[in-house]
């Protein structure tokens, strides 16, 4: 197996602020084209969230983050109440957006907290949350190397991982959690290959997990999401890593639909299952992943591909996001803060008690 050798080219950023504004990679259009979206105010970075400009869990924190900067900036308020008004509407809109991603919540959650704390000018305010958010950002990319150093120590030299979705730098803002790992390992000298299921109905796998590994050249082979079984079958996937868009206390782990039926399959092949993903995805107030909201998408993405109609148009489709797969499936969950090893109700509440 031949080992990839590193390009030096880097996965565009997913968000910067510039100059009052949002600037967001259309990841809707990788890899044919590199376009990037202007949003002056929260309602844009809304809108992008919602229809998957912007997409990943820890990405679409930030951007939520961003929104509520956008908020502060844009509000016209003069005094302190009136302009937390503004924040609290812009922070419903934003969190109504996309419902399973903890990150989201979460980012524009401790954004008010922000606010909330300082009483002052409310122009001196303003700057907090901009410079709260892009720090947002920054910690973001820590997070992903931090974790991704960790995690690059349970893969081996040789060593061929199947993922799932795209959990790379394009689902954050930078590095990645599941590809994260795979990119450190590379580049402490292991020769890694990965197995990318193209994931229906959206091909996060086709078009985003295969354009960044073909950036950095790290080999990887692209698979229909129904090849996985075979794959594990002949012996070509030695671990299987996916990123996470919540966990429950317990462990249970919510991701891009189809995650459950990988976890059972590698089960059956005795092939370890890792979950990667920031703390901040872990979402203590959900005992078990029955409670995690899923979020239910158009019909139409599952009846089509890049507008064409594949389906007759009366037919009806199902659309489920997210599904949970049980902790019992899971081998481990790699965090920034340390790797977590089951009994996972055990080792999630010593992380955040030590967090606090």
């Amino acid at each position: 197996m031949d080992g990839g050798g590193e390009r030096n080219l880097e996965v565009p950023r997913t968000i910067r602020w510039s100059d009052g504004k949002v600037i967001l990679l259309d990841q809707r259009k990788l890899p044919l084209k590199e376009v990037y979206i202007t949003c002056h105010d929260p309602r844009q970075i809304a809108k992008r969230i919602r229809n998957m400009t912007v997409r990943g869990a820890p990405a679409i924190g930030v951007a939520g983050a961003m929104g509520i900067a956008l908020a502060a900036l844009r509000s016209r308020a003069s005094d302190y109440e009136d302009l937390m008004d503004d924040l609290r509407r812009a922070s419903k809109i934003l969190k109504a957006t996309r419902p399973t991603a903890i990150n989201l919540s979460w980012a524009i959650d401790r954004m008010l907290m922000k606010a909330k704390a300082f009483r002052g000018d409310v122009e001196v305010l303003r700057r907090l949350l901009i410079q709260e958010a892009q720090r947002m950002a920054e910690e973001d990319i820590e997070a992903n190397k931090a974790l991704s150093d960790l995690g690059e120590e349970l893969l081996e030299d040789g060593d061929s991982i199947l993922t799932y979705c795209n959990a790379g730098a394009l689902a954050t803002i930078g590095w990645g959690t599941a590809l994260g790992i795979v990119r450190s390992a590379v580049r402490r000298g292991k020769r890694i290959h990965v197995y990318a299921c193209e994931t229906r109905p959206l091909l996060q796998g086709s078009r985003l997990t295969t354009y960044e590994l073909s950036l950095e050249g790290i080999p990887v082979t692209l698979i229909t999401d129904n090849a996985a079984a075979y794959c594990m079958n002949r012996g070509l996937v030695k671990k299987v890593i996916v990123g996470a868009d919540r966990i429950a206390a317990n462990g249970d782990v919510a991701n891009k639909i189809g995650t459950y039926a990988l976890a059972i399959l590698a089960r059956h092949h005795g092939i370890p299952f890792y979950v990667a993903a920031p703390t901040s995805t872990i979402d203590p107030s959900k005992p078990s992943g029955a409670s995690i909201p899923i979020e239910m998408r158009d019909p139409n993405e599952v009846k089509s591909i890049g507008g064409r109609r594949l389906a007759p148009e009366t037919v009806e489709a199902m659309n489920p996001a997210f599904d949970v797969t049980p902790s019992e499936l899971v081998t481990a969950i790699i965090t920034e803060k340390g790797i977590l090893w089951p009994p996972f109700q055990e080792s999630i509440r010593k992380l955040l008690k030590h967090q606090l």
